[in-house]
């Protein structure tokens, strides 16, 4: 009786098999596939590989019809192909794809610069060069676009400020591997990016050494208080690379990160950050900018983006013109500052209804954190005896996570150290551009004389000058 109960594959109905299979992984199919002829023949079946094709490769029915392949083929062809990276493709395909679909609409000119990806054999060959290996979902990426062509804008994001400018490339792997580090302080460090005009770079730790952890990226800050020249701080951006770009994309085609004037500006908006009097909203952004700023001493720097909008369904005679500001600021230990000042940035905006002003502005401070709030002070124009306030609201200025260097002198100089511990912030919507010229080479001395050199080599100057000539844009390392 036991006998001629017993369950025979060979004559169950292949649709609930199939269902059955459907739920298993690619390598449990291939198991399957090895225990009889039966399971043999349905694991085969080409729907199961479809799905294990959309859900590893991201592969479409136009991909499938333009190949002329079965779906079975072609994840063999996929796997044999990129099968080591199969754990990360999903992500960084996806990632990949949804930047190039917005910058398409928003700015196809840097679509252009994307590069094809880097073959297999060329990665193992870096490797090889700089005697490290690199991370799998860095590897990976680069299999899908090896960064882009040397171009300005770059595709990591731009910020710009008075006479002061940064736009970041993400270099190809030949470029980065030529600007692997191997002396003191940065030690089995490669750059991710690369800014022509401030010398900065982004720098994935391929080892965890001199104190940093093992692929976390960051841009680099020399101590400036410390005797040892190897005393480098760190301004981490991402806990790998996957972490590190996938965040970056989810700003951009969130919107995020505005794009003006066909650039990727990494302004960061929080939506409390709105503030309406009457007919008029006030709205801010702001950015952290690593190469102002430093570790040791304590200097932050930070701009801030402010929009002005007076909504389309205001009366005429509602037009006002701004008058002045004024500021609260407030530091991390509690001190406040107020400022008192005409216009913003020199200017006195007329408001009507449905128009936008917009202005970008800085400030400094030696804690990590800091929020500014205060007012505008209008008068109508129909009507200059009328006088009114809008409000300005809170936003918060946080410095990202940093790591100090671990070879840091202990001796250091205490008037340097008092000279650069002022609790007091500043609002530079003052500052004429002169004076934010100063600001910019005082904060950049550790980029002068022959840093530029060691980091990427003497071609990289006649590089700099002829691709922003090409540009039309001029470079000047301070």
């Amino acid at each position: 009786m036991a006998a001629s109960m017993a369950l025979n594959l060979d004559n169950l109905p292949s649709d609930p098999l199939l269902l059955i299979l459907s739920f298993l992984d690619f390598r449990d199919l291939v198991s399957c596939s090895l225990v009889s002829r039966r399971l043999n023949e349905l694991t085969g079946h080409n729907p199961l590989w479809k799905g294990l094709c959309q859900k590893h490769w991201l592969l479409t029915e136009a991909d499938k019809a333009q190949r002329g392949q079965s779906w079975k083929e072609l994840f063999r062809e996929f796997y044999a192909d990129l099968g080591h990276y199969i754990n990360h493709y999903t992500t960084l395909k996806k990632a990949w794809d949804d930047l190039k679909s917005y910058l398409g609409q928003k700015c196809p000119r840097m679509i252009a610069s994307l590069k094809e990806g880097a073959k297999e054999e060329e990665l193992d060959a870096i490797e090889a060069q700089i005697g490290c290996k690199l991370p799998n979902d860095y590897r990976c990426s680069y299999r899908i676009h090896n960064g882009q062509k040397l171009v300005v804008p770059g595709l990591m994001g731009s910020m710009a400020l008075s006479n002061h400018y940064r736009s970041e490339d993400l270099l190809d792997i030949e470029t980065a591997a030529g600007g692997f580090q191997q002396r003191k302080g940065m030690r089995q460090c490669l750059p991710l990016t690369f800014c022509f005009h401030t010398g900065l770079s982004q720098y994935m730790a391929l080892e965890s050494t001199e104190g940093r952890v093992r692929n976390e990226i960051f841009y680099h800050c020399p101590d400036q208080l410390a005797q040892d020249p190897s005393a480098i701080d760190m301004f981490i951006t991402g806990s790998s690379f996957t972490e590190w770009f996938t965040s970056y994309v989810q700003n951009v085609v969130t919107g995020e990160y505005p794009i003006i004037r066909d650039q990727i500006f990494r302004y960061v908006h929080d939506k409390k950050c709105v503030a309406t009097t009457g007919d008029i909203t006030v709205s801010v952004s702001t950015s952290f900018l690593p190469e102002l700023s430093s570790v040791h001493p304590p200097h932050f720097f930070f701009t801030y983006r402010i929009r002005i909008e007076m909504a389309r369904s205001a009366l005429p005679e509602s037009a006002c013109q701004l008058d002045s500001r004024y500021w609260k600021i407030t530091n991390a230990n509690g001190n406040v500052e107020e400022v008192r000042g005409p216009g913003v940035v020199g200017e006195f905006p007329v408001m009507t209804p449905g128009k936008v002003h917009e202005y970008a502005s800085c400030t400094t401070f030696s804690t990590t954190s800091e929020y500014m709030e205060g007012h505008y002070t209008f008068h109508r124009l129909k009507n200059k005896e009328e006088v009114f306030d809008i409000s300005i609201p809170r936003f918060h200025m946080v410095c990202p996570p940093f790591r100090e260097s671990i070879v840091r002198s202990s001796s250091v100089s205490e008037v340097s150290v008092a000279s650069f511990h002022d609790d007091n912030s500043s609002d530079t919507d003052d500052y004429e551009e002169g004076e934010l010229r100063e600001v910019y080479l005082l904060q950049n001395e550790n980029l002068r004389g022959s840093e530029f050199g060691v980091l990427y080599g003497p071609a990289w100057s006649g590089l700099c000058d002829q691709v922003l000539q090409m540009s039309g844009l001029h470079w000047k390392l301070h």
